[in-house]
This record gives structure tokens, C-alpha cells and sequence, in this order.
């Protein structure tokens, strides 16, 4: 079963789950509503996701002049990936960490922490910026905007369901299954959203690793922000850990994440595999 086999099916089974709150707030009226509502929340996710993110993050656009080469890398391994130069961004935080956003390659934009650019070595940054151009090549910053949104209106119609549906006599579940929605339909989301993640982290590694040609510099990269994440504090990812899920590390500290949550697969099994990459010969 292909990566993007596993994400078309977790992708399905979060919306389904959408549309069953749905129909527990009011039955197939209700469940037509959550479908328009989750059309206008991904409408409106679709054209902006982007510019929000950045905005949050305090991002500040660099080009050739004020940032030559950061620029200039990015540029290269574009080309090397066949892919439209992105937007390139800076933001102002120690904590070394990178990621890209944007609806499509036409229009995707890419940041790193200026802890990335000042603590990691040339040849790291480059493996990380691949890493992140291969998120944008596999469009997967919009499946992450999708899963996000899809995620936060769970939770949102959860609580319609609660105040609304435990009394509706279109509820087939009563006041008790009502209940147990509103404390596991979030949980389930989120899994579903942290299983998405996960499964897309490990190709972007594959295909990183392939656009700078050396999977070892992508494999001590991920060491190296792994180290600094943990000691390094970034408030605004604490502030807003939606959007943790964006970053090539888990930019919130392990001790306040449980396992089952954790938006990234384990370092120590992506760096096997990138090794494993290396010993073969492939991405060279």
C-alpha cells in the first residue's frame, strides 16, 4: 500500500467522521451542513492557510541582496527538485527548524529559523531546505492545510453537538453518545491527523534526500534540530501547536507531548532509514 494510498483512506476517514458529528447535531440536514461547512472552512484555508502561518511566525521575506546564500541554495536545489523557485523566508527564532507551506508549487513558500541557518553547517540546511521543497513537490502542504482545518472543525462541532444534539430527536445516539462524542471525536481526529503527518515525513525524507543527492546531510540535520529542540524553547509553536505538525521536527518539547499525539515519526528511525539510504548508494 502506497504512502499516498494510506493518506487518500486517513484523509476519507476524517471526514467521514466530520460528517457523523454532523448527523448527530441534526440528523441528514445536519450532516448536509457539516459538508457545506467543511467546504467553506478548506475554501477559505486553501487561499490563505499560507499567508496566516507566516504571519504568526513573524516571517520576514529575504531575496538574493538580503539573503544571498540561503536564497541562492534554495534556488539550486529548486531546480535540481523541477520546481518553480518558492518564496523564501526567515523567521527570527533559535530553535533551528524549517518548514514550507502553500497551496500548490506555483504558489508554495518556504522558512527557516534563523537558530537553523546560524547552528547547522551548509551541507545540513541544504538537506533540510530539500527536505521541505519535497513537501511542496508532493503537494503535501496542502493536505497538512486540509487535515488541519478538517481537525479544528471536528473539535468545533463537537461542542455544537453537545449543546444541540443530545436533546434533538434526530440524535440516534441520546445524551450518553453525545457525550462520548465530545471527548472522542477531537481524540480521533487527532490521531487521524498525526497518522497523516507521520506517513508524509517519511516520504519528504525519501525524496529530500534524493533532491540535495546526499542523505547524510539531511540524516545529521535532523539529529542536530532534534538536540536543539529539546533544550531550545519556540514560544510561538507553544502558543500555536496546530500548526507543530508544519515543521520538519516537532517543534514543541517532547515532555508535554504525549506518544500517541506526536505529529513526526521518531528521529532515530528516520535517520536509520536515511542511512540505510546512503549505504545503497541511492539519492547520489
Amino acid at each position: 500500500m502506497t504512502s499516498y494510498f494510506r493518506t487518500a483512506i486517513l484523509l476519507a476517514g476524517m471526514t467521514a467522521l466530520f460528517l457523523a458529528i454532523g448527523y448527530l447535531i441534526g440528523g441528514q440536514g445536519g450532516m448536509l451542513m457539516a459538508l457545506l461547512f467543511a467546504v467553506g472552512t478548506n475554501l477559505f484555508a486553501y487561499w490563505n492557510s499560507d499567508k496566516m502561518v507566516l504571519r504568526m511566525y513573524g516571517a520576514r521575506e529575504v531575496d538574493a541582496r538580503s539573503a544571498p546564500q540561503f536564497h541562492g541554495l534554495v534556488q539550486q536545489l529548486s531546480q535540481r527538485a523541477g520546481l518553480p523557485m518558492p518564496k523564501v523566508y526567515i523567521i527570527e527564532n533559535d530553535q533551528p527548524n524549517a518548514f514550507a507551506t502553500g497551496r500548490n508549487p506555483e504558489n508554495a513558500a518556504v522558512a527557516a529559523t534563523s537558530g537553523l541557518l546560524r547552528r547547522l553547517n551548509h551541507e545540513e540546511v541544504a538537506g533540510v531546505m530539500a527536505h521541505e521543497l519535497a513537501h511542496v513537490k508532493n503537494r503535501d502542504t496542502l493536505i497538512m492545510t486540509v487535515t488541519a482545518t478538517i481537525a479544528g472543525a471536528v473539535s468545533m462541532l463537537a461542542n455544537f453537538a453537545f449543546f444541540f444534539g443530545g436533546n434533538n430527536r434526530n440524535n440516534p445516539l441520546g445524551m450518553v453518545g453525545t457525550l462520548l462524542m465530545v471527548f472522542l471525536a477531537p481524540v480521533a481526529a487527532m490521531i487521524v491527523q498525526t497518522a497523516i503527518s507521520r506517513t508524509r515525513e517519511y516520504e519528504a525524507d525519501r525524496i529530500g534526500a534524493e533532491i540535495c543527492g546526499r542523505p547524510l546531510w539531511l540524516a545529521n540535520a535532523l539529529v542536530s534540530i532534534q538536540d536543539s529542540a529539546a533544550r531550545i524553547d519556540n514560544v510561538q509553536a507553544e502558543n500555536n501547536p496546530a500548526t507543530a505538525h508544519m515543521f520538519i521536527i516537532n517543534p514543541l518539547h517532547a515532555r508535554s507531548v504525549d506518544g500517541l499525539f506526536r505529529t513526526h515519526p521518531a528521529t532515530e528511525e528516520r535517520v536509520r532509514r536515511l542511512r540505510l539510504m546512503a549505504g545503497a548508494g541511492r539519492g547520489l
